[in-house]
């Protein structure tokens, strides 16, 4: 145990004992092995007085009460015996399960964040209040880890908030606010934060007069009264609804569903049994192990600050200004406003700016509640925007971002115009998604304050900005970029300049090589049919038409002219022959699809088909496993001539990049991470059938060096 302690124990009123939980290592608590055992020394002392009329646990961290287990406690075990995974369950389980046996009331005083370890551990106590603030969360998001709640959650929540509260929130992993949780039952009070100590102590006391808490120990130890036809129904609509969430690829929900059913006729005692075993059954397995990967790609990003230098401190950004009123500048004008950063919007069209004004006003004033817009929000972020007409107006901003059309010469002379105006420390970013950026820093007075700040469409969705550094991009501006995309809300990965950067020097690979599959005879649908069995969220046919075949054209045409060796000409060719017939993909209403509705579902065409016909090298029929290994093979020998030539820091940025920005399936783990569980040795096996293919599926010395050594991507 460490040397200062993870909780202190206080009494108020003579009879109420406090134990406030203030883990010393960070500022959220976490439920590791030497808190555990903390709390047990205490209950065993709490358990021997008879002088207590209750017990209050609250947090003495701000804004969070505990954030779950910890997780990196779970890597230690995490291929341990199954029986040993049982035992630390039950362990867990029963140290929590005498909370709702103590010889007097127990209540969790819930300040802020309450999920995982920490939800479960509020449940066993008799009752629950929380804070009624917007920080305010409770849930269970162990099925994001590939588990299911191990130390009573199954158990627990079934029994307190009736079957149906408890299968909607533990097989979604969603949280839910503070509202949700006392209309649910789960909470019997909301007050102030400040209020929360004494609002405890009149619970208790009200619980100490009327006994109901006694009552509701009985009950809640016993089997669900639910008939067998209730039973029935409610398994058969949440599977369907779990296997539409999942598409059968992550089997914790719907494990997590088949053990809350099959334990609602069993007591307390014997469900916790069953619920361990559940836990084992997932524990250490294939998706379980990638979605902990993912855990950790994202708190290392999170703690990331782009970086090495540590005196740096990031120069704040509190005005932005977006050269550009499409859909792209709209939605980076709206993620800025919402984090309360005052914007201002221009364009080189008038009637431009005031339709993105309009948009952008919507966005960020609609209220889920109301399902539609919120008066007060809208008038609030009016306030915080203003268009601009003459670039004098921009001046002032700390950051300037341009998302005007992709044509080098016309940013250019965007920055001639701009850069004189701007203050000597304000950042000047593209958000160009192809253009090297040390290519558009030519001829800037300062290039060490340009760096590229490149979103992803919609903005509003997509979590993942790419920070690009020029040649002679200074750490200050690359700090200060990651320290505003964090500060939206979004996960920046710090870039070194090239054709693509990282997503799209990935992506480029995966789509063109499905078209050159077409020229090879391959069927629309027996790719997008393959790789969305693979899990990405969508075919890579259909992909072309949302991004739109004429921008795919340009960007193909950027890789080719960077990589000529390796890139092949059937894609550009169909993508050619596409733009000329007008079909530019959903925007157009005809692309490899038809789109004849506003449901935006493409459906077959057959001039598509023809088009296709006429740019065929060969009929062949590919199996599910050759379209696999011909879409991300090359992806991942792409992503090593990526770390060979240090465009990103840490093979760990590839793969949350792949994920955050492309759908990579989280239950993979990543690419490279994806990569790992086949093996080097195995890939470069798989790369032989291909070797027709040239240079673009030919083992790089990266990947043979790996099959030779052994060496993985994740050492």
């Amino acid at each position: 145990m460490a040397d200062a302690p993870y909780m202190k124990l206080s009494v108020e009123d003579s009879d109420i004992a406090v134990l406030t939980l203030a883990d010393p290592r960070g500022s959220a608590n976490v439920l590791s092995r030497a808190v555990l055992e903390e709390l047990e020394k205490h209950l065993n002392d709490l358990e021997k007085r008879s002088d207590l009329a209750g017990l209050v646990i609250r947090s003495g961290k701000p804004g969070v009460f505990i954030v779950g287990a910890d997780i990196r406690e779970f890597l230690e075990n995490i291929n341990a015996p199954k029986a040993q995974i049982v035992e630390m369950c039950n362990r867990g389980r029963k140290l929590f399960q005498r909370l709702s046996k103590m010889p007097f009331v127990t209540l969790a005083a819930i300040e802020g964040q309450c999920v995982g370890g920490g939800a479960e551990l509020s449940l066993w106590c008799d009752r629950r209040i929380m804070s009624n603030d917007s920080k305010a969360m409770y849930g269970f998001p162990e099925v994001k880890l590939g588990l299911l709640p191990g130390w009573g959650g199954t158990v627990r929540a079934p029994r307190v908030v009736g079957l149906s509260n408890a299968i909607e929130m533990i097989t979604s992993g969603e949280s839910i606010d503070a509202k949700a949780a006392a209309a649910m039952g789960l909470i019997s009070d909301l007050v102030p934060t400040a209020q929360l100590l004494p609002a405890a102590i009149a619970v208790i006391r009200a619980e100490q007069k009327s006994g109901e808490w006694k009552r509701d120990r009985l009950q809640w130890d016993q089997p669900i009264d639910i008939s067998d036809t209730e039973l029935g129904f409610l398994g058969a609509t949440a599977s369907a609804m779990i296997q539409g969430q999942t598409g059968g690829q992550y089997p914790a929900p719907a494990a997590a569903l088949e053990l809350m059913l099959g334990t609602a006729g069993v007591d307390a005692n014997a469900a916790g049994e069953e619920e361990a075993k559940g836990m084992a059954a997932l524990f250490g397995g294939p998706v379980n192990k990638a979605l902990i990967n993912i855990f950790f790609l994202t708190d290392r990003n999170k703690k990331d600050t782009g970086i090495e230098r540590r005196d740096i401190t990031p120069k704040p950004i509190k005005s932005v200004a977006i050269v550009g009123a499409g859909i792209m500048g709209q939605g980076i004008a709206a993620a800025s406003l919402k984090r309360n950063l005052n914007v201002v919007l221009n364009d080189a069209v008038p009637a431009a700016i005031s339709a993105g004004m309009q948009k952008i006003l919507e966005d960020v004033s609609y209220d889920k509640e109301k399902r539609g817009p919120d008066a007060a929000k809208a008038v609030k972020f009016a306030g915080m925007i203003n268009p601009a007409t003459v670039d004098a107006e921009m001046a002032p901003c700390d950051l300037v971002i341009e998302a005007i059309i992709e044509n080098p010469e016309a940013k250019k002379a965007l920055y001639a115009r701009l850069e004189s105006q701007l203050s000597k420390d304000a950042i000047l970013a593209s958000n160009t998604s192809t253009i090297p950026i040390t290519k558009l820093a030519e001829g800037l007075q300062r290039p060490e304050r340009f760096c590229g700040i490149h979103f992803f469409n919609p903005v509003r969705k997509m979590p993942l900005v790419e920070v690009i550094r020029g040649a002679k991009t200074s750490d200050e501006t690359v700090a200060a970029a990651v320290a505003y995309a964090k500060n939206i809300g979004k996960s920046p990965i710090v870039v070194n300049d090239g054709p693509g950067f990282l997503v799209n020097r990935l992506l480029g690979p995966y789509m063109s090589e499905s078209l050159e599959m077409l020229c090879d005879g391959a069927e629309i649908k027996s790719i997008e049919r393959a790789v969305k069995e693979f899990g990405m969220p969508m075919g890579p046919i259909t992909l072309y038409d949302v991004v739109g075949l004429d921008t795919a054209l340009y960007a193909g045409r950027v890789m080719s002219e960077a990589f000529p060796d390796r890139v092949a000409g059937g894609a550009q060719q169909i993508l050619s022959a596409m733009v000329k017939a007008g079909r530019l993909g959903q925007k157009s209403g005809a692309g490899f699809f038809a789109y004849k509705d506003k449901s935006g579902r493409g459906t077959p065409d057959p001039a598509a088909g023809e088009i296709i016909k006429s740019c065929a090298r060969k009929q062949e029929k590919f199996s599910s496993e050759q379209i696999i290994a011909r879409m991300f093979l090359p992806m991942v020998l792409e992503a090593t001539r990526i770390l060979e030539a240090k465009i990103v820091r840490d093979p760990r940025d590839v793969d949350l990049g792949l994920i955050f920005g492309t759908g990579f399936p989280p239950f993979k783990g990543g690419l490279l991470y994806w990569a790992d569980t086949l093996g080097p040795a195995k890939i470069v096996e798989m790369l032989k059938p291909l070797e027709s293919l040239g240079l673009r599926a030919r083992p790089t010395p990266m990947l043979l060096e790996m099959a030779k050594t052994g060496r993985k991507f994740y050492a």
